[in-house]
This record gives structure tokens, C-alpha cells and sequence, in this order.
């Protein structure tokens, strides 16, 4: 009876009565050269970039794809291939060439192996695969590196299943989970959720005036300003019209008011001197519709004799009286929207008139 060869690695099987005298040879050399090298044989094979390199095991001969541990050298990259018999075997592939190599038997997809890598392959009888896809635990020496999967730290903050570094500084172009409008945590936020939620902000009569908070710099293009509270040191300026209300905390030179302009002042830059004795008479009432207050200055010259009144809404302002020379004035200070008119016991025309308004 002849010999044959097993499946897998080709080792020789002796039939009964054959090879008389050469049995120790045969056996020596299934044992001692062809088993060891299936269960620990360590082996270099160069490859080429873009070439096929193919690997054999030959019936009851050494070969270089019978080996356990495979070390490919050279120059792998694209389109670079170690071509296996379909025999059943396990193959530890070390790739220590420039590039990724794929494993495969001919005709097949196989299993690339990338450059450096290290991978336990199998030959299931038609093509190689991967011999390993679970693990029940893992321990490992260093951090897996985020192009790994890994998180690139051995210590970490998180929950569930995010984990990130304390403190972490990101990078790049990170994304964000949307929200809906109006959430309110402390989700981080997107920039497209920001730009919806704020939007453009328009003038401040349509925000909520409780969550706008001025602290410094110049307000400009108001056409009214409602202030509740204590303003400080607070500079109004321009010739403004329509500061109203009533605003105990609002100091004008110092002392509190209840002003309803801060520009409107006695004496401020936009009022002038003016001479109306042409346009005014005693005994008879005017209405300062100036905006501000006014100052008023009557005089009379003529000889005779006589009081000197001026009232302001309806109340005495001022009073004099003339006896014996010709001279008598009243002095008095009108405010916004008051009522004001002078008056001559003895009915004299005066002959000065003068306004500050």
C-alpha cells in the first residue's frame, strides 16, 4: 500500500509494509521538521509592493505557509498579496513591511494586515479570516489611542457610556446633540442652536428687560430709555426732551430730583437771553411751554409808587415796592409748564422785560 499525505499539513502517511528500512527517516522528518514547524515554526517571508508572493506546503517537505508565525518583510503597500494554500491552518501574521498586505487565498478576498500590525488568522478551507472577534475582558499596558476607539487616557470622568478626560480640550470641528427651542440645561450647545435661539436681537424694547444688564459703555439711537432702579454716576448728554418720570436716585448737580430732563436745565447751553417787552403786559398770565424752566427779570424806571408783585401758579413769587426812587425790579424762576404773570399796584407799563428760557 502506498503512502499518502494528511489534509492539512501535508505530513506523510506511511502505508503498511512501505518504506521498509526508511521508517525512521519518514518519521524523523514528519516529526522533527514537518509537525514542528506547523505547531512552532517562525519564519520571514519578503513581499513585494503590488505583486502576489505565493507560499506553499508541499506534500512531506518543509515549506514556507506550513509555519505558525509568519514575519513578512520588504515593501507591502497597494495591491500587495501573500497568497495561501486553502489547507486548514492557523496563521500568526507578523507585517513588518512598508505597507498593508492582504492574506488571501487565490481567487479569495482574504484579511489585510496593515503595516506593524500583528493578527491571528485562520484558513477555514476556502479563504483566511479573522480567528478571533470577542473578548471577554481586556487589560491593556498603555491607553488605547482614539484611532484606535479608544479614548487615549487611563483616567477618566463620565457616565454612561461617555468618557472623556477631566477637563478636556477639544479640537477640530466637535459636533453637539440638537435641542429643541427653549431647552434650558447644561447641554452644551451648538452654533447653529445659539443662532436660533438669540436670533437677531432687534432693539431692546422687544427683549425681556430683566435679563439685560448694562454695565458700562454708551447707549446710543434710544428714542426713549426707562430706567428702574439706581443709576450711577450716570451722564446724560445731548439735548434730549423726553427723560421723564419720577427718578428720586436721579442726581442733578448733586442733589436728588424728580426731574424730567437732564439736559432741560436752568442755564443749560440751549437756552438764551431774550428781550420781550414788546410781547408782554402786566396783569396777565403766561404759560412757560418751553420744555425747561425759565428765569424771569421785570424792571421799572418811572417815578411813583407802588408794590411789585410776580406770581408763579398762582402763588407769590416775589415782591417789592417803590416810594421814592425811581427804580423796582422782581426776579423770579418759572417751572416747566407753570403759569407766571407780574403786577403793578400803581398799573405801571414796566420798562424792562427780560427772559432766560
Amino acid at each position: 500500500m502506498s503512502s499518502t499525505y494528511s489534509t492539512n499539513l501535508a505530513i506523510e502517511l506511511m502505508g503498511a509494509g512501505d518504506q521498509a528500512g526508511n521508517w525512521g527517516s519518514t518519521t524523523n522528518t514528519n516529526l522533527g521538521t514537518l509537525i514542528e514547524q506547523a505547531i512552532s515554526g517562525y519564519q520571514t517571508q519578503a513581499v513585494s509592493t503590488g505583486t502576489d508572493t505565493t507560499i506553499t506546503i508541499p506534500n512531506g517537505a518543509t515549506g514556507v505557509a506550513r509555519n505558525m508565525f509568519l514575519e513578512l518583510t520588504g515593501t507591502g503597500g497597494a495591491s500587495t498579496k501573500l497568497i495561501v494554500p486553502a489547507n486548514k491552518k492557523l496563521y500568526f501574521i507578523y507585517n513588518n513591511s512598508t505597507g498593508a498586505v492582504t492574506v488571501k487565498v487565490s481567487g479569495q478576498t482574504g484579511v489585510s494586515v496593515p503595516a506593524a500590525a500583528k493578527m491571528v488568522l485562520v484558513s477555514n478551507g476556502t479563504d483566511i479570516i479573522n480567528a478571533t472577534n470577542y473578548m471577554a475582558t481586556l487589560t491593556l499596558g498603555s491607553a488605547l489611542p482614539v484611532t484606535s476607539g479608544g479614548t487615549g487616557v487611563t483616567t477618566s470622568t463620565g457616565t454612561g457610556s461617555t468618557v472623556l478626560s477631566a477637563s478636556p480640550t477639544f479640537t477640530g470641528v466637535p459636533l453637539a446633540p440638537t435641542a429643541s427651542s427653549g431647552t434650558n440645561t447644561t447641554q452644551i450647545a451648538t452654533t447653529a442652536f445659539v443662532a436660533a435661539a438669540t436670533g437677531t436681537l432687534g432693539t431692546m424694547s422687544t427683549q425681556n428687560a430683566n435679563a439685560v444688564a448694562i454695565t458700562g459703555g454708551t447707549v446710543s439711537g434710544l428714542s426713549s430709555l426707562g430706567v428702574s432702579g439706581t443709576a450711577t454716576a450716570t451722564t446724560f448728554s445731548g439735548a434730549g426732551t423726553s427723560l421723564t418720570g419720577t427718578a428720586a436716585s436721579l442726581s442733578i448737580g448733586g442733589t436728588a430730583a424728580t426731574a424730567t430732563n437732564a439736559t432741560n436745565i436752568l442755564g443749560s447751553a440751549s437756552q438764551a437771553y431774550g428781550d420781550y417787552i414788546g410781547s408782554r403786559s402786566i396783569n396777565t398770565t403766561y404759560t412757560n411751554s418751553t420744555g425747561k424752566p425759565i428765569w424771569v427779570a421785570v424792571a421799572w424806571t418811572a417815578t411813583g409808587s407802588g408794590n411789585y408783585t410776580a406770581t408763579v401758579n398762582g402763588n407769590l413769587a416775589y415782591f417789592t415796592t417803590q416810594d421814592l426812587y425811581p427804580r423796582a425790579n422782581v426776579n423770579f424762576i418759572v417751572p416747566i409748564g407753570g403759569t407766571y404773570s407780574v403786577s403793578s399796584s400803581a398799573g405801571q407799563t414796566p420798562s424792562y422785560w427780560y427772559e432766560l428760557r
